[in-house]
């Protein structure tokens, strides 16, 4: 076949023919994109082999041909056309009679000129109709008599048999739907006429749009057949050739299946790794893989090393068959410890440093020491000191079962227990009571306590011989996440199976031939994939990751340098109790002038507190007058002295 414009090829092509393989002759580009224009293709490259396997109607834009006037027609329109010449051309008026006596049909005939003629002082136009009624002789010459409608009258011209044309006879047919005209070969660039139409005459010139395939494109390539390039037709001697049509991972899981799949990959997505895995090495151009589908259970759990400088953060299937031990949560504020609230199953922690509360915010923001028991009950809220709603966290103050020498105490506190408020800003510091020494599996840990937890594994998962799991001291489950990953093996090592999530590490892959077996008995999968730095704090920043909004902003307190003032305003003190002041100034707790609107005298503030239980370290007392005697200041003094 001979090259031929790529618009001319769609408008003979039989759509039952289909698919068909062309090959570009002459290129074409168009500056400004290189890809594409308006979602078409618009760069076609000398040698691209094209399948085309779908033609579609676009649009049709009707043409006038007097006045090179353009008007776009939908792919529904309604309207009949009927020709107005026929494809047989005849060079002189001669030949057209001539061809009209010699067949059945006799004259009178209607013809059109495809030129404008001047005859007689008259103009007939080339989209005229004609109807030649006899051959005469006039003036001497033989002559055509003619009759022809001219400023709505029948005007009869004489048109010498040279005259030339080409001329084209019309034959009445019956009207035919706009894609009846397209359909037939015959009628292509005939002039038409249509009565709902503003012109008489008309020519159709169809856009069609070109679906193909082509090498190494994901996806169907549209190519608008006014592209100015020609093909050729060599279907016959492309049988053999193979479209290469890339894959990627995202796409072979959305279509899921058929499993399993042997692929080959075409390109790896540049960007940091994800993984500290050996196999992630081995990603590379023209390493052939195996996608045996979807992994299940669909979910993992971030988790991150204790006990180290450095931590290391670990992404852990669901699947991991390693047994592990819960330990006791670590909490560094009030707020985390409402974070780990789950109403209906009781929290219980200690504290593991002294902290002070602010009285001047409000009585019941108690102070705390190390030692203290509390229960947390759940969220609330207490009044400033300002008359503004403040969030707390409600505990109740837990008895001291150990101590034997305050069971009477004690049994005064669980008959009315003490509650405590603390603000979600309470820089404590505290650590869970728990006795459980159950081992747990990872899917029965994250069904039955709620994350953040702190684990330990007790045992190795079997089908992951080089756990690192079990080498830490403690881990920090942090988040569960769902995501789908696929199951990939090596085909040089298809003994030793990995997970994939095409969202972080979509790989472009096509499919190799041959298909795969499933191996022998269960797939030996990795279930523990250690992860880099930079893509954890990527995964921390995922929506399922932000569980809770930052916590509040502690109230804003009076500076230190005004209770510096304060205390050097006192006259007569002695320099151990000047001493003990600054001190007492450089913790965050209210100030002495507060405390006489809540309490009667400095001994209830400490029988609240049970700073010498367990030999713990006691509560830092509340700043009291310089002149307090239950305060002695010079002791404190003595004993710092004698230990420097």
């Amino acid at each position: 076949m001979e090259p031929v414009p790529l618009q001319d090829f769609v408008r003979a092509l039989d759509p039952e023919t289909l698919p068909r393989v062309l090959r570009v002759c002459s290129g074409v580009y168009f500056e400004g994109s290189i890809y594409e224009i308006s979602g078409n293709e618009c760069c076609l490259s000398t040698g691209d082999l094209i399948k085309v396997t779908q033609v579609r109607l676009q649009k049709v834009v009707c043409e006038n041909p007097r006045t090179s006037q353009t008007m776009e027609l939908p792919c529904n329109f309604q309207g009949y056309f009927t020709p107005l010449n026929t494809p047989q051309s005849y060079e002189t008026l001669e030949e057209l009679v001539s061809a009209t006596t010699q067949s059945s049909k006799q004259l009178p005939t209607c013809f059109m000129s495809t030129h404008r003629i001047v005859t007689e002082g008259r103009v007939v136009t080339e989209d005229q109709l004609l109807m030649l009624e006899a051959v005469v002789m006039h003036l001497g010459i033989r002559c055509a008599r003619c009759v022809v409608g001219l400023e709505g009258q029948q005007v009869i011209l004489h048109l010498p048999l040279s005259q030339k044309g080409p001329f084209r006879k019309w034959e009445p047919s019956a009207p035919r739907t706009l894609l009846q005209v397209l359909q037939d070969p015959a009628l292509k660039d005939l002039v038409l006429t249509c009565p709902t139409l503003p012109w008489h005459s008309l020519i159709l010139r169809p856009q069609y749009e070109i679906q193909a395939i082509m090498h190494m494109r994901r996806t169907i390539v549209k190519i608008p057949s006014t592209l100015e390039v020609d093909v050729e037709d060599v279907t016959a001697s492309s049988q053999h050739v193979h479209f290469i049509k890339p894959l990627l991972l995202s796409e072979v899981l959305a279509r899921q299946g058929p499993f399993p799949l042997s692929t080959e990959i075409l390109e790896v997505p540049e960007h940091r790794p994800i993984f500290l895995s050996p196999w992630l090495g081995s990603l590379q151009k023209g390493q052939r893989l195996c996608i045996y589908g979807l992994a299940s259970p669909p979910w993992r759990v971030l988790a991150s090393s204790k006990g180290r400088k450095v931590p290391r953060h670990f992404l852990v299937s669901g699947a991991y068959q390693g047994k592990l031990r819960r330990r006791p949560r670590e909490f560094p504020t009030a707020y985390d410890l409402l974070g780990a609230f789950q109403p209906g199953q009781p929290l219980r922690v200690v504290a593991t440093k002294d902290c002070e509360g602010e009285r001047e915010e409000n009585p019941e923001f108690t102070s705390l020491a190390v030692g203290d028991r509390l229960e947390v009950l759940g969220p609330g809220q207490a009044h400033g000191a300002q008359g503004n709603d403040l969030d707390v966290l409600v505990c109740q103050r837990l008895s001291d079962q150990a101590g034997e020498d305050e069971e009477e105490e004690c049994e005064e506190e669980a008959e009315s227990p003490e509650r405590v408020l603390l603000p979600l800003h309470f820089p404590g510091s505290f650590v869970e009571e728990m006795s459980d020494s159950r081992r747990y599996s990872l899917a029965d840990l994250t069904a039955q306590f709620s994350l953040p937890c702190e684990v330990k594994v007790v045992a190795k998962d079997s089908s992951h011989p080089t756990d690192p799991l079990t080498s830490f001291l403690g881990l920090r489950l942090e988040e569960k996440i769902t995501e789908p990953f696929l199951v990939v093996s090596l085909d040089s090592e298809p003994g030793m199976c990995f997970e994939i999530p095409p969202r972080w590490l979509d790989l472009t892959v096509m499919e190799a031939k041959g298909q795969p077996d499933w191996p022998e008995g269960s797939l030996p999968m990795a279930t523990v994939e250690e992860l880099t730095d930079t893509f954890y704090y990527r995964l921390r920043k995922l929506p399922a990751c932000e569980i809770q909004a930052p916590p509040p902003r502690p109230p804003k307190s009076q500076g230190l340098s005004k209770q510096r003032r304060h205390s050097t305003q006192e006259g007569g003190v002695k320099s151990s109790q000047v001493l003990g002041l600054q001190q007492h100034a450089l913790l965050p707790k209210p100030k002495a002038k507060t405390l006489p609107k809540f309490t009667k005298d400095g001994s209830s503030t400490y029988r609240k507190i049970p700073a010498h239980r367990k030999g713990h370290r006691p509560a830092k007392p509340q700043r009291q007058d310089p002149d307090d005697d239950e305060h002695d200041y010079e002791e404190i003094l003595e004993h710092f002295q004698k230990t420097i």
